[in-house]
């Protein structure tokens, strides 16, 4: 079982990016902050082609549940969704939240985890057609 899930787009990267936003905001997460790799590297002198942004989104609601619970949980926060090209191809990926929640002994929160999950899924699966 893959703790990653990616879905490919045929989009060009600044469309499926801005997409992604609106997707995001449809499903009632917001984006807290973008990081640009390309961008950021190379402020830092660090050469670097590929293109890859770092969406950082929330839903504040579920993610009280899961600070309530654990605040240690807040080392996995926010949910990171990575929008690179690679092949060709757009590509947007997350790591799992019920990957990222099996890692914390609150196993009741895996009902959360897995609502989170689907949200995601969704918005990127909409945000890449």
């Amino acid at each position: 079982m893959s703790i990653l899930f990616i879905v490919e787009s045929t989009k060009p990267l600044d469309r499926l990016t801005a997409d992604l936003e609106q997707a995001v905001s449809r499903h009632k997460f917001g984006v807290l902050g973008v990081h640009n790799l390309k961008e950021t590297m190379a402020k830092k002198g660090v050469p670097f082609q590929r293109e890859c942004r770092i969406f950082e989104v929330c839903n504040p609601h579920q993610a009280k549940k899961v600070l309530e619970a654990n605040l240690e949980i807040s080392t996995a926060l926010p949910c990171r969704i990575s929008a690179y090209e690679e092949g060709g191809k757009t590509k947007l990926a997350m790591i799992k939240p019920t990957a990222m929640i099996a890692l914390y002994p609150n196993p009741e929160l895996k009902g959360v985890a897995q609502e989170v999950e689907a949200t995601l899924e969704a918005i990127m699966t909409e945000a890449a057609r």
